[in-house]
Protein backbone atom coordinates (compact mmCIF):
# COMPACT_ATOMS: atom_id res chain seq x y z
CA UNK A 1 0.00 0.00 0.00
CA UNK A 2 1.10 3.36 -0.33
CA UNK A 3 2.19 6.39 2.11
CA UNK A 4 2.03 9.85 0.78
CA UNK A 5 1.81 13.56 1.71
CA UNK A 6 -1.09 15.58 1.09
CA UNK A 7 0.56 19.11 0.97
CA UNK A 8 3.47 21.68 0.11
CA UNK A 9 6.70 21.79 0.84
CA UNK A 10 7.12 24.26 4.44
CA UNK A 11 10.49 25.76 3.40
CA UNK A 12 9.81 28.92 2.54
CA UNK A 13 8.69 31.12 5.16
CA UNK A 14 8.24 34.85 4.16
CA UNK A 15 4.86 34.91 2.62
CA UNK A 16 1.78 34.74 5.23
CA UNK A 17 0.54 31.30 3.41
CA UNK A 18 4.01 29.73 4.53
CA UNK A 19 3.96 31.26 7.84
CA UNK A 20 0.26 29.38 8.24
CA UNK A 21 1.53 26.55 7.06
CA UNK A 22 4.69 26.33 9.65
CA UNK A 23 2.21 26.79 12.34
CA UNK A 24 0.02 23.49 10.67
CA UNK A 25 3.29 21.81 10.59
CA UNK A 26 4.01 22.28 14.12
CA UNK A 27 0.62 21.53 14.93
CA UNK A 28 1.24 18.01 13.40
CA UNK A 29 4.19 17.20 14.96
CA UNK A 30 3.13 18.55 18.24
CA UNK A 31 4.86 14.99 19.43
CA UNK A 32 8.07 16.48 18.66
CA UNK A 33 9.52 19.83 19.77
CA UNK A 34 12.10 21.92 17.82
CA UNK A 35 14.82 20.57 19.38
CA UNK A 36 14.12 16.83 18.83
CA UNK A 37 14.56 17.52 14.68
CA UNK A 38 17.73 17.15 13.95
CA UNK A 39 19.06 20.42 11.82
CA UNK A 40 20.57 19.54 8.66
CA UNK A 41 24.74 19.97 9.07
CA UNK A 42 27.77 20.62 6.53
CA UNK A 43 28.71 16.74 7.24
CA UNK A 44 24.95 15.72 6.18
CA UNK A 45 24.83 17.91 2.76
CA UNK A 46 28.63 16.26 2.30
CA UNK A 47 27.14 13.04 2.71
CA UNK A 48 24.35 13.36 0.21
CA UNK A 49 26.89 14.17 -2.45
CA UNK A 50 27.28 10.54 -3.22
CA UNK A 51 25.49 8.66 -6.25
CA UNK A 52 22.37 6.86 -6.92
CA UNK A 53 20.21 4.77 -4.47
CA UNK A 54 22.56 6.68 -1.47
CA UNK A 55 22.24 9.77 -2.46
CA UNK A 56 18.64 9.90 -3.02
CA UNK A 57 17.85 8.28 0.24
CA UNK A 58 20.34 10.72 2.21
CA UNK A 59 18.20 13.57 0.95
CA UNK A 60 15.25 12.46 2.49
CA UNK A 61 16.77 12.77 6.19
CA UNK A 62 17.88 15.73 8.19
CA UNK A 63 21.51 14.10 8.71
CA UNK A 64 21.94 13.06 5.28
CA UNK A 65 22.65 9.65 6.03
CA UNK A 66 20.80 6.89 3.97
CA UNK A 67 21.17 4.13 6.75
CA UNK A 68 18.59 6.65 8.58
CA UNK A 69 15.33 6.45 6.81
CA UNK A 70 16.14 2.47 5.78
CA UNK A 71 17.01 1.40 8.92
CA UNK A 72 13.50 2.90 10.22
CA UNK A 73 12.41 1.52 7.10
CA UNK A 74 13.34 -1.91 8.68
CA UNK A 75 11.86 -1.68 12.06
CA UNK A 76 8.30 -1.83 9.87
CA UNK A 77 9.78 -5.29 8.35
CA UNK A 78 10.31 -6.41 11.94
CA UNK A 79 6.83 -5.34 13.35
CA UNK A 80 4.92 -6.05 10.24
CA UNK A 81 6.88 -9.54 10.95
CA UNK A 82 5.31 -10.15 14.13
CA UNK A 83 1.36 -8.61 12.95
CA UNK A 84 1.36 -11.20 10.22
CA UNK A 85 2.88 -14.59 12.00
CA UNK A 86 1.91 -14.20 15.69
CA UNK A 87 -1.75 -12.11 15.23
CA UNK A 88 -2.61 -12.61 12.11
CA UNK A 89 -1.96 -16.66 11.83
CA UNK A 90 -0.69 -18.78 14.45
CA UNK A 91 -1.66 -17.11 18.07
CA UNK A 92 -5.60 -18.16 16.64
CA UNK A 93 -4.68 -21.70 15.50
CA UNK A 94 -2.61 -22.26 18.82
CA UNK A 95 -5.54 -21.25 20.90
CA UNK A 96 -7.86 -23.23 18.67
CA UNK A 97 -5.39 -26.39 18.95
CA UNK A 98 -5.95 -26.39 22.70
CA UNK A 99 -9.64 -25.19 23.18
CA UNK A 100 -11.38 -26.32 20.25
CA UNK A 101 -12.95 -24.28 17.57
CA UNK A 102 -15.59 -22.73 20.14
CA UNK A 103 -13.93 -21.69 23.46
CA UNK A 104 -9.95 -21.11 21.09
CA UNK A 105 -12.04 -18.67 18.76
CA UNK A 106 -13.67 -17.04 21.54
CA UNK A 107 -10.68 -16.35 24.26
CA UNK A 108 -7.80 -15.48 21.14
CA UNK A 109 -10.76 -12.90 20.43
CA UNK A 110 -11.11 -11.80 23.58
CA UNK A 111 -6.99 -11.78 24.00
CA UNK A 112 -6.51 -9.61 21.21
CA UNK A 113 -9.26 -7.25 21.78
CA UNK A 114 -8.37 -6.69 25.74
CA UNK A 115 -4.64 -6.04 24.25
CA UNK A 116 -6.05 -3.52 22.14
CA UNK A 117 -8.53 -1.98 24.33
CA UNK A 118 -6.17 -1.13 26.87
CA UNK A 119 -3.57 0.13 24.66
CA UNK A 120 -6.38 2.48 23.27
CA UNK A 121 -7.20 3.53 26.95
CA UNK A 122 -3.66 4.19 27.71
CA UNK A 123 -2.47 5.77 24.27
CA UNK A 124 -2.90 9.55 24.86
CA UNK A 125 -1.27 8.78 28.70
CA UNK A 126 1.51 6.93 26.34
CA UNK A 127 2.28 10.00 24.09
CA UNK A 128 2.32 12.65 26.79
CA UNK A 129 4.60 10.40 28.81
CA UNK A 130 7.28 10.57 26.75
CA UNK A 131 6.75 14.68 25.51
CA UNK A 132 7.01 15.82 28.81
CA UNK A 133 9.94 13.21 29.32
CA UNK A 134 11.63 12.94 26.11
CA UNK A 135 13.63 10.20 24.68
CA UNK A 136 11.02 8.27 22.73
CA UNK A 137 13.34 5.82 21.50
CA UNK A 138 14.05 4.92 25.15
CA UNK A 139 10.26 3.82 25.54
CA UNK A 140 10.41 2.60 21.74
CA UNK A 141 13.32 -0.08 22.79
CA UNK A 142 11.46 -1.26 25.92
CA UNK A 143 8.25 -2.02 24.20
CA UNK A 144 9.68 -3.81 21.16
CA UNK A 145 11.82 -5.61 23.67
CA UNK A 146 8.56 -6.76 25.81
CA UNK A 147 6.85 -7.50 22.00
CA UNK A 148 9.77 -9.94 21.51
CA UNK A 149 9.99 -11.82 24.72
CA UNK A 150 6.36 -11.81 24.64
CA UNK A 151 6.07 -13.90 21.94
CA UNK A 152 9.09 -15.95 22.20
CA UNK A 153 7.64 -16.95 25.38
CA UNK A 154 4.66 -18.24 23.91
CA UNK A 155 6.40 -20.77 22.10
CA UNK A 156 8.05 -22.20 25.86
CA UNK A 157 4.13 -22.96 26.99
CA UNK A 158 1.36 -25.44 26.30
CA UNK A 159 -0.72 -23.81 29.19
CA UNK A 160 -3.26 -21.75 27.18
CA UNK A 161 -4.02 -19.18 30.02
CA UNK A 162 -0.37 -17.95 30.26
CA UNK A 163 0.01 -18.34 26.42
CA UNK A 164 -2.90 -16.00 25.99
CA UNK A 165 -1.54 -13.86 28.61
CA UNK A 166 1.33 -13.77 26.93
CA UNK A 167 -0.15 -12.39 24.12
CA UNK A 168 -1.85 -10.02 25.43
CA UNK A 169 1.02 -8.27 26.67
CA UNK A 170 2.80 -8.76 23.85
CA UNK A 171 0.50 -7.05 21.27
CA UNK A 172 -0.40 -4.47 23.88
CA UNK A 173 3.63 -3.67 23.91
CA UNK A 174 3.26 -3.97 19.61
CA UNK A 175 0.89 -1.52 19.77
CA UNK A 176 2.55 0.70 22.25
CA UNK A 177 5.73 0.31 20.23
CA UNK A 178 4.10 1.58 17.27
CA UNK A 179 2.97 4.91 18.72
CA UNK A 180 6.50 5.81 19.77
CA UNK A 181 7.57 4.31 16.25
CA UNK A 182 5.47 6.91 14.36
CA UNK A 183 6.79 9.65 16.23
CA UNK A 184 10.11 9.47 15.35
CA UNK A 185 9.46 9.96 11.54
CA UNK A 186 10.20 13.70 11.92
CA UNK A 187 14.01 12.39 13.58
CA UNK A 188 14.60 10.10 10.37
CA UNK A 189 12.87 12.84 7.39
CA UNK A 190 13.09 16.20 6.16
CA UNK A 191 9.27 17.82 6.36
CA UNK A 192 8.67 17.29 2.70
CA UNK A 193 10.02 13.83 2.53
CA UNK A 194 7.59 12.09 5.17
CA UNK A 195 5.65 10.88 2.43
CA UNK A 196 8.50 9.23 1.06
CA UNK A 197 9.92 7.86 3.35
CA UNK A 198 6.70 6.44 5.07
CA UNK A 199 6.19 4.92 1.85
CA UNK A 200 9.53 2.86 1.80
CA UNK A 201 8.28 1.71 5.37
CA UNK A 202 5.18 0.70 3.98
CA UNK A 203 6.77 -1.18 0.96
CA UNK A 204 9.65 -2.46 3.06
CA UNK A 205 6.92 -3.63 5.43
CA UNK A 206 5.02 -5.65 3.43
CA UNK A 207 8.04 -7.68 2.36
CA UNK A 208 8.36 -8.62 5.65
CA UNK A 209 5.05 -9.81 5.68
CA UNK A 210 5.75 -11.76 2.52
CA UNK A 211 8.99 -13.11 3.43
CA UNK A 212 8.08 -14.72 6.77
CA UNK A 213 4.83 -16.21 5.32
CA UNK A 214 7.49 -17.81 3.06
CA UNK A 215 9.32 -19.10 5.89
CA UNK A 216 6.56 -20.70 7.60
CA UNK A 217 5.36 -22.33 4.12
CA UNK A 218 8.76 -23.64 3.52
CA UNK A 219 9.58 -24.83 6.78
CA UNK A 220 5.95 -26.37 7.57
CA UNK A 221 5.97 -24.60 10.78
CA UNK A 222 2.34 -24.20 11.23
CA UNK A 223 1.27 -23.07 14.95
CA UNK A 224 3.89 -24.46 16.46
CA UNK A 225 6.86 -23.14 18.82
CA UNK A 226 9.37 -22.73 15.73
CA UNK A 227 6.49 -19.74 14.15
CA UNK A 228 6.84 -17.65 17.71
CA UNK A 229 10.45 -18.35 17.81
CA UNK A 230 10.47 -17.78 14.49
CA UNK A 231 8.73 -14.21 14.38
CA UNK A 232 10.67 -12.94 17.40
CA UNK A 233 13.83 -13.96 16.01
CA UNK A 234 13.19 -12.00 13.22
CA UNK A 235 11.61 -9.17 14.80
CA UNK A 236 14.65 -9.14 17.22
CA UNK A 237 17.04 -9.08 14.14
CA UNK A 238 15.38 -6.66 11.99
CA UNK A 239 14.52 -3.56 14.65
CA UNK A 240 18.55 -3.70 16.10
CA UNK A 241 20.00 -1.32 13.08
CA UNK A 242 17.08 1.45 14.20
CA UNK A 243 18.50 1.74 17.73
CA UNK A 244 21.59 1.54 16.21
CA UNK A 245 21.86 4.02 13.35
CA UNK A 246 18.95 6.70 14.97
CA UNK A 247 19.59 9.07 17.28
CA UNK A 248 17.37 11.63 19.44
CA UNK A 249 18.95 14.51 20.10
CA UNK A 250 18.53 15.64 23.85
CA UNK A 251 14.63 16.89 24.83
CA UNK A 252 15.71 20.39 26.43
CA UNK A 253 13.04 21.22 28.92
CA UNK A 254 12.79 17.75 29.68
CA UNK A 255 11.12 16.98 33.16
CA UNK A 256 9.44 14.05 35.21
CA UNK A 257 6.17 12.18 34.30
CA UNK A 258 2.83 13.45 36.65
CA UNK A 259 -0.39 12.41 37.05
CA UNK A 260 -1.76 15.90 36.45
CA UNK A 261 0.16 15.24 33.15
CA UNK A 262 -2.08 12.16 32.42
CA UNK A 263 -5.24 13.88 33.48
CA UNK A 264 -4.24 16.72 31.03
CA UNK A 265 -4.20 14.29 27.93
CA UNK A 266 -7.75 12.88 28.93
CA UNK A 267 -8.97 16.55 29.19
CA UNK A 268 -7.33 17.25 25.89
CA UNK A 269 -9.35 14.57 24.33
CA UNK A 270 -12.46 15.71 25.65
CA UNK A 271 -11.96 18.87 23.99
CA UNK A 272 -10.95 17.38 20.55
CA UNK A 273 -14.21 15.86 20.89
CA UNK A 274 -15.73 18.85 21.42
CA UNK A 275 -14.02 20.61 18.09
CA UNK A 276 -14.95 17.77 15.87
CA UNK A 277 -18.58 18.42 16.51
CA UNK A 278 -18.59 21.54 14.93
CA UNK A 279 -17.23 20.50 11.71
CA UNK A 280 -19.98 19.40 9.36
CA UNK A 281 -20.28 15.83 8.98
CA UNK A 282 -17.05 14.87 10.91
CA UNK A 283 -18.66 13.05 14.18
CA UNK A 284 -20.89 10.85 11.27
CA UNK A 285 -17.87 10.03 9.09
CA UNK A 286 -16.07 9.21 12.28
CA UNK A 287 -18.83 7.10 13.73
CA UNK A 288 -19.32 5.59 10.40
CA UNK A 289 -15.80 4.25 10.27
CA UNK A 290 -16.24 2.88 13.63
CA UNK A 291 -18.83 0.40 11.52
CA UNK A 292 -16.56 -0.13 8.70
CA UNK A 293 -13.28 -1.00 9.59
CA UNK A 294 -15.14 -3.62 12.46
CA UNK A 295 -15.38 -5.89 9.86
CA UNK A 296 -11.99 -5.01 8.19
CA UNK A 297 -9.80 -5.18 10.93
CA UNK A 298 -11.31 -8.57 12.56
CA UNK A 299 -10.92 -10.06 9.11
CA UNK A 300 -6.94 -9.14 9.12
CA UNK A 301 -7.10 -11.15 12.87
CA UNK A 302 -9.48 -13.90 12.00
CA UNK A 303 -8.56 -14.72 8.69
CA UNK A 304 -6.35 -18.22 9.15
CA UNK A 305 -8.57 -19.80 12.01
CA UNK A 306 -11.45 -19.10 9.37
CA UNK A 307 -9.74 -20.90 6.25
CA UNK A 308 -8.97 -23.91 8.66
CA UNK A 309 -12.00 -24.37 10.22
CA UNK A 310 -14.98 -23.41 8.59
CA UNK A 311 -13.29 -24.10 4.41
CA UNK A 312 -11.36 -27.41 6.27
CA UNK A 313 -7.87 -26.03 4.57
CA UNK A 314 -4.82 -27.22 6.02
CA UNK A 315 -2.56 -24.60 8.25
CA UNK A 316 0.03 -24.82 5.61
CA UNK A 317 -2.38 -23.73 2.92
CA UNK A 318 -4.29 -20.95 4.92
CA UNK A 319 -1.08 -19.46 5.08
CA UNK A 320 -0.40 -19.36 1.74
CA UNK A 321 -4.48 -17.88 0.71
CA UNK A 322 -3.02 -15.04 3.17
CA UNK A 323 -0.07 -14.18 1.49
CA UNK A 324 -2.16 -14.14 -2.15
CA UNK A 325 -4.32 -11.67 -0.42
CA UNK A 326 -1.38 -10.01 1.04
CA UNK A 327 -0.32 -9.44 -2.61
CA UNK A 328 -3.60 -8.34 -3.80
CA UNK A 329 -3.94 -5.55 -1.53
CA UNK A 330 -0.74 -4.14 -2.05
CA UNK A 331 -1.26 -4.30 -5.86
CA UNK A 332 -5.40 -2.80 -5.70
CA UNK A 333 -3.83 -0.14 -3.54
CA UNK A 334 -2.38 1.70 -6.08
CA UNK A 335 -5.47 1.45 -8.06
CA UNK A 336 -7.56 2.59 -5.55
CA UNK A 337 -5.29 5.58 -4.84
CA UNK A 338 -5.49 6.78 -8.42
CA UNK A 339 -9.04 6.34 -8.22
CA UNK A 340 -9.46 8.72 -5.49
CA UNK A 341 -7.19 11.32 -7.59
CA UNK A 342 -10.03 10.95 -10.47
CA UNK A 343 -13.49 10.59 -8.46
CA UNK A 344 -12.28 11.82 -4.86
CA UNK A 345 -12.41 9.82 -1.91
CA UNK A 346 -15.75 9.26 -0.74
CA UNK A 347 -17.09 8.15 -3.78
CA UNK A 348 -13.84 5.76 -3.91
CA UNK A 349 -14.51 4.73 -0.29
CA UNK A 350 -18.55 3.54 -1.17
CA UNK A 351 -16.97 1.70 -4.14
CA UNK A 352 -14.75 -0.08 -1.85
CA UNK A 353 -17.62 -0.76 0.86
CA UNK A 354 -19.11 -2.11 -2.03
CA UNK A 355 -16.86 -3.98 -3.01
CA UNK A 356 -16.53 -5.66 0.55
CA UNK A 357 -20.32 -6.18 0.67
CA UNK A 358 -20.27 -8.11 -2.08
CA UNK A 359 -16.73 -10.13 -1.40
CA UNK A 360 -18.59 -11.21 2.37
CA UNK A 361 -21.67 -12.60 0.64
CA UNK A 362 -19.72 -14.61 -1.72
CA UNK A 363 -17.57 -15.87 1.24
CA UNK A 364 -20.17 -16.27 3.65
CA UNK A 365 -22.91 -17.74 1.17
CA UNK A 366 -20.85 -20.78 0.04
CA UNK A 367 -18.13 -22.24 2.10
CA UNK A 368 -15.86 -23.47 -0.73
CA UNK A 369 -12.59 -22.85 -1.98
CA UNK A 370 -13.52 -21.42 -4.73
CA UNK A 371 -15.68 -18.92 -3.49
CA UNK A 372 -13.14 -17.67 -1.25
CA UNK A 373 -10.27 -17.24 -3.09
CA UNK A 374 -13.13 -14.84 -5.88
CA UNK A 375 -14.52 -13.41 -2.18
CA UNK A 376 -11.10 -13.37 -0.50
CA UNK A 377 -9.75 -11.79 -3.56
CA UNK A 378 -12.65 -8.95 -3.48
CA UNK A 379 -11.62 -8.46 0.50
CA UNK A 380 -7.81 -8.47 -0.29
CA UNK A 381 -8.34 -5.45 -2.79
CA UNK A 382 -10.49 -3.53 -0.83
CA UNK A 383 -8.27 -3.81 2.21
CA UNK A 384 -6.19 -1.14 0.50
CA UNK A 385 -8.73 0.73 -0.79
CA UNK A 386 -9.85 1.47 2.62
CA UNK A 387 -7.09 2.59 3.66
CA UNK A 388 -6.34 4.63 1.00
CA UNK A 389 -9.83 6.68 0.98
CA UNK A 390 -11.11 7.25 3.83
CA UNK A 391 -7.70 9.13 5.35
CA UNK A 392 -7.68 11.25 2.19
CA UNK A 393 -11.45 11.78 3.02
CA UNK A 394 -10.63 12.56 6.69
CA UNK A 395 -8.19 15.01 5.23
CA UNK A 396 -10.91 17.13 3.52
CA UNK A 397 -13.15 17.38 5.68
CA UNK A 398 -10.97 18.44 8.41
CA UNK A 399 -10.00 22.47 8.83
CA UNK A 400 -5.89 22.28 8.16
CA UNK A 401 -4.84 23.40 11.62
CA UNK A 402 -6.48 20.70 13.51
CA UNK A 403 -6.05 17.97 11.19
CA UNK A 404 -3.54 16.57 13.50
CA UNK A 405 -5.78 16.90 16.38
CA UNK A 406 -8.97 15.02 14.56
CA UNK A 407 -6.77 11.94 13.03
CA UNK A 408 -6.37 11.15 16.94
CA UNK A 409 -10.10 10.66 17.32
CA UNK A 410 -9.39 8.69 13.95
CA UNK A 411 -7.11 6.60 14.90
CA UNK A 412 -9.09 5.77 18.14
CA UNK A 413 -11.97 4.92 16.23
CA UNK A 414 -10.31 2.06 14.52
CA UNK A 415 -8.55 0.84 17.68
CA UNK A 416 -11.87 0.46 19.36
CA UNK A 417 -13.26 -1.43 16.29
CA UNK A 418 -10.14 -3.66 16.90
CA UNK A 419 -11.97 -4.34 20.17
CA UNK A 420 -15.36 -4.97 19.08
CA UNK A 421 -15.44 -6.87 16.11
CA UNK A 422 -13.25 -9.88 17.37
CA UNK A 423 -15.93 -9.74 20.43
CA UNK A 424 -18.58 -9.81 18.49
CA UNK A 425 -17.24 -12.47 15.54
CA UNK A 426 -16.00 -14.82 18.02
CA UNK A 427 -18.74 -14.55 20.50
CA UNK A 428 -21.28 -15.58 17.90
CA UNK A 429 -18.95 -18.86 17.03
CA UNK A 430 -18.87 -19.77 20.29
CA UNK A 431 -22.21 -19.46 20.81
CA UNK A 432 -23.46 -21.51 17.87
CA UNK A 433 -20.79 -23.89 17.69
CA UNK A 434 -21.46 -24.93 21.25
CA UNK A 435 -24.92 -24.94 19.95
CA UNK A 436 -24.00 -27.65 17.26
CA UNK A 437 -24.50 -25.26 14.57
CA UNK A 438 -21.40 -26.53 12.80
CA UNK A 439 -19.78 -24.58 9.56
CA UNK A 440 -23.19 -22.40 9.52
CA UNK A 441 -21.77 -20.97 12.54
CA UNK A 442 -18.93 -19.04 10.54
CA UNK A 443 -21.66 -18.12 7.82
CA UNK A 444 -23.55 -16.50 10.57
CA UNK A 445 -20.33 -14.47 11.97
CA UNK A 446 -19.17 -13.32 8.40
CA UNK A 447 -22.93 -11.90 7.60
CA UNK A 448 -22.55 -10.18 10.93
CA UNK A 449 -19.66 -8.12 9.05
CA UNK A 450 -21.84 -7.72 6.36
CA UNK A 451 -24.32 -5.88 8.63
CA UNK A 452 -22.18 -3.41 10.22
CA UNK A 453 -19.84 -2.74 7.05
CA UNK A 454 -23.77 -2.12 5.53
CA UNK A 455 -24.22 0.54 8.85
CA UNK A 456 -20.74 2.27 7.74
CA UNK A 457 -21.87 2.75 4.44
CA UNK A 458 -25.17 4.28 4.63
CA UNK A 459 -23.37 6.90 7.60
CA UNK A 460 -20.37 7.21 5.16
CA UNK A 461 -23.16 8.18 2.39
CA UNK A 462 -25.27 10.76 4.35
CA UNK A 463 -21.66 13.11 5.38
CA UNK A 464 -20.91 15.74 2.92
CA UNK A 465 -18.05 15.81 1.03
CA UNK A 466 -16.06 19.66 0.50
CA UNK A 467 -14.60 20.15 -2.26
CA UNK A 468 -11.13 19.94 -3.58
CA UNK A 469 -10.27 23.32 -2.73
CA UNK A 470 -12.55 23.71 0.40
CA UNK A 471 -9.66 24.46 2.59
CA UNK A 472 -6.96 26.95 1.24
CA UNK A 473 -4.24 24.56 2.78
CA UNK A 474 -2.66 21.23 2.25
CA UNK A 475 -1.58 20.02 6.06
CA UNK A 476 0.69 17.07 6.34
CA UNK A 477 -0.61 14.06 7.72
CA UNK A 478 1.03 12.52 10.97
CA UNK A 479 1.89 8.70 10.45
CA UNK A 480 -1.13 6.16 12.22
CA UNK A 481 -1.71 2.67 11.91
CA UNK A 482 -4.28 0.40 12.72
CA UNK A 483 -3.97 -3.00 14.39
CA UNK A 484 -3.18 -5.08 13.53
CA UNK A 485 -1.60 -4.48 10.17
CA UNK A 486 -0.08 -0.96 9.09
CA UNK A 487 -2.16 1.49 7.87
CA UNK A 488 -0.78 3.10 4.73
CA UNK A 489 -0.92 6.44 4.32
CA UNK A 490 -2.96 7.69 1.09
CA UNK A 491 0.12 10.50 -1.36
CA UNK A 492 -2.88 13.28 -2.96
CA UNK A 493 -3.61 16.62 -3.10
CA UNK A 494 -7.40 16.11 -1.82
Amino acid sequence: MIRRVVGDSLGARTSPRNRHLAGIERAYDRPVSATDVPVPTPEAQTATRGGGIGRALGRLTPSGRASVPLSWAFYDFANTIYSYAIVSYAMGLWTIDRLGEGDGNWWFGVAAAASVGLNALVSPVLGAMSDRTGGRMRYLLFFTAVTILGSALIGLTDAVAVGLILFAIANFAYQAALIYYDSTLPLVSTPGARGRVSGIGVAVGYLGTIVVGLLILILDTGSTSTTFFLAAALFAAFSVPLFLIVREPARQGASRFRVADAIGSWSQLRTTIAHARSVPGLGRFLLGRFFYTDPVNTVIVVMSAFVVGAIGLSKANANLVLLLLTVVAVIASFGWGALVERIGPKRTLLIVLGSWCVGLVIVGSVLSVPTLLIGGALLGAGLGGVWTSDRVFMLRLSPPDQVGEFFGLYGIAGKFSAVTGPILYNGILALLLGAGWGKGAYQVAIFSFLILMLIGAWLLAGVPEPPEDHWDERPIVPPDRLAPMTAPLAEDRS
